[in-house]
């Protein structure tokens, strides 16, 4: 058994997660306003979204990538950070969105609607993001007391999200698939490992009976 951190230096380690996770939206708000050398290029709101976006599907991954990590390094504690890694993807896709929303279609209802049927990339991106509000909406210890049993099956719509949200990325490129490709391939292993985990588990068990 791995020692475990003392709850001062986990209260450090949750406090520069927590700044290096803000980050990418601390560099998008100095593009934004063109400080410091940082730039949207000719096309800021494309920028804005895109960025948005692939860093909202990272955090995804990162979240997912905690359960594999732990069990390889049987570094347990490191369970404490998923939930704030899942939060920030939950924060990166909801600006995703609202960029979405708010810049390129300017709130226009009927348009926004009309891309979510005739787009399918698009469809599917608002399906991932449906999918993660319940998650962080039930993400706090009161929520998990509350819920059960059922709050790991209702958390597990963070698979369907990470893989709609990869699809809503390849099918946006059109061309270029070279970088969902390779987030495709890590949430192939990251979901690949869970399986192989479950079977390995399963067979043990039966071996113990």
């Amino acid at each position: 058994m791995r020692s475990t951190p003392s709850p001062g230096t986990l209260r450090l380690l949750k406090a520069l997660l927590f700044l290096i996770a803000l980050l990418p939206a601390s560099a998008l708000i100095l593009a934004t306003f063109g400080v410091a050398g940082f730039s949207l290029g000719a096309n800021p709101i494309e920028e804005l979204l895109h960025n948005a976006g692939k860093w909202g599907l990272r955090f995804l991954l990162l979240t997912l990538a905690i359960t594999p990590l732990r069990r390889v390094t049987g570094l347990n504690w490191l369970i404490r950070f998923r939930r704030m890694l899942g939060l920030f993807a939950f924060f990166y896709v909801s600006t995703h969105f609202l960029i979405y929303a708010l810049l390129d279609q300017r709130l226009e209802m009927g348009a926004i609607v009309e891309d979510i049927i005739e787009r399918p990339y698009i469809t599917l991106g608002i399906t991932a993001l449906i999918m993660l509000i319940p998650l962080a909406l039930t993400s706090t210890n009161a929520m998990m007391r509350r819920l059960g049993r059922r709050w790991q099956p209702l958390h597990r719509l963070i698979y369907p999200a990470a893989l709609l949200g990869v699809w809503h990325f390849w099918w946006q490129v059109k061309e270029d698939i070279r970088e969902p490709l390779v987030y495709a391939i890590i949430l192939a292993i990251l979901l690949g490992f869970r399986i192989w985990w479950r079977r390995n588990r399963g067979q043990s068990r039966a071996h113990k009976e």
